[in-house]
């Protein structure tokens, strides 16, 4: 253990960030986005940095919270909503009149960043697109979020942003899954797979997130805000890697391989007595150390494994793969993680370069000890709904800690102190507003 282990521990452990500042402390944040989760995950970053986000919900609540997987809701809310909805203040205006459009537009130049994903015209008829408040707050620094961006030939499409509509444009699923068999039907998961849960809106709301913590940055520099631009396809594309480039230099399309890497192997998931587990020998080195370990030394000098480009053939990779599975199916992951850690802390250099480590089930990654240390998870009391088990913030920071603080609560729980606290009404203003209609709170 380092000296530096042992500081960070104590430096970074979440339990302590209350006591600590926040790195955006002072900040307001309006999300505009009904029905976009995505623009969710940019508000719910900021809000973690200490911004004060607050939320617009139509009168009849997020269409979000609707979203429940399986049908499950707590106290009428789907899980995917009560996941993200942290560190916010909720607040629901009937827009469709011009008091309520009035009062989102107070909102909107009282704050400091615009995170919106209403399409352009029902802006401008808000007078909350960016060039209308710019004229009133040059500061303001607006996030704009869609599937296409907000120019370019199809940005006028009347679609609404969804994860896999995005994930599909940035061609990243075609390469993703078990590739089809030549010269026969192709099987039902023969296909483009799609990347994880929601992948698309999680990296467009991330890459929006630190667009807006680079337009702040410039902003202290000038005192002048930006707009930022990001479709959810272009999100995506920077996760394509060498693929596109590849691509284009090969002048042919890149096609499934499962799996299997064509670039390096093995650095691939095997099967083992207690379900998957990693492996990887990153070089001809390391892959030798593999082979000692499976006690098949003599295949390091195999033509078929004896450099690194004849082992990323297709056919050679899926007879090595099945070699490694004969070894790994007999043991248990853990068995051959002592079986690696055995062998390689006799080496050093190249040759210790194996790597492996279970494929965890999701609940088996909430018992381990090394992320309940770093503190993982956040064990909530939320008042919309009771006790959840959440993702706690990834980021471990010394001086300013992002931090879990609240939980989702009901549309327009926050009605009054935003009007009262931002907006400076008096308390018979919004009542008359509360009884026109305009303000909206749930029963």
């Amino acid at each position: 253990m380092t000296g530096f282990t042992d500081w960070a521990r104590k430096a970074t452990d979440p339990s302590l960030a209350a006591g600590k500042p926040e790195a955006l402390a002072g900040l307001r944040v309006l999300e505009l986005c009904p029905g976009h989760f995505g623009g969710m995950v940019a508000a719910s970053i900021l809000g973690e940095f200490g911004a004060e986000v607050v939320k617009v919900e139509p009168p009849g609540g997020d269409p979000l919270r609707r979203v429940a997987p399986e049908g499950i809701l707590l106290r009428g809310t789907g899980l995917p909503f009560l996941s993200e909805a942290r560190n916010r203040r909720f607040v629901s205006i009937d827009t469709e009149g011009v008091t309520g459009r009035g009062l989102l537009r107070r909102l909107a130049l009282s704050s400091d960043v615009i995170v919106a994903a209403e399409p352009p015209g029902r802006l401008e008829a808000m007078g909350c697109d960016y060039l209308s408040l710019r004229e009133e707050r040059p500061q303001i620094v607006f996030l704009a979020l869609s599937t296409y961006g907000s120019f370019g030939p199809d940005a006028d499409r009347p679609v609404r942003d969804s994860d896999i509509l995005c994930q599909a444009l940035s061609g990243a699923p075609y390469i993703v899954g078990e590739p089809e068999r030549e010269g026969s039907r192709p099987l039902p998961h023969e296909a483009p797979t799609r990347l994880g849960n929601w992948h698309g809106a999680f990296v467009q709301g991330l890459w929006g997130a630190f667009g807006v913590l680079a337009a702040l940055r410039f902003r202290e520099e000038t005192g002048m805000g930006q707009a930022v631009d990001l479709a959810g396809a272009e999100a995506l594309m920077m996760f394509a890697d060498y693929n596109i480039t590849w691509m284009h230099t090969a002048g042919k399309a890149r096609e499934r391989v499962g799996n299997f890497d064509p670039a390096v192997f093995p650095y691939t998931y095997i099967r083992c007595r207690d379900g998957y587990t990693f492996l990887a020998a990153y070089n001809d080195e390391a892959f030798e150390s593999l082979m000692h370990i499976i006690g098949r030394p003599e295949l390091a000098r195999d033509p078929r494994f004896s450099t690194p480009k004849s082992r990323v053939a297709l056919e050679n990779e899926r007879a090595l793969l099945s070699i490694l599975e004969e070894w790994s199916g007999g043991r248990t992951a853990d068995e051959i993680l002592s079986a690696v850690e055995s062998y390689t802390s006799k080496k050093s250099g190249p040759g210790a370069a194996v790597v492996t480590g279970r494929v965890n089930r999701p609940l088996e990654t909430l018992e381990e000890e090394n992320w309940t240390e770093r503190g993982c998870f956040v064990r909530a009391d939320d008042p919309a709904c009771g006790k959840l088990l959440l993702a706690a913030p990834p980021w471990k920071m010394s001086g300013t800690p992002a931090r879990w603080k609240t939980g989702c609560k009901p549309p327009g729980s926050d009605n009054r102190d935003v009007f009262r606290g931002i907006l400076g009404g008096t308390e018979e203003e919004y009542r008359r507003l509360e009884e026109a209609g305009v303000f909206r709170h749930s029963e």
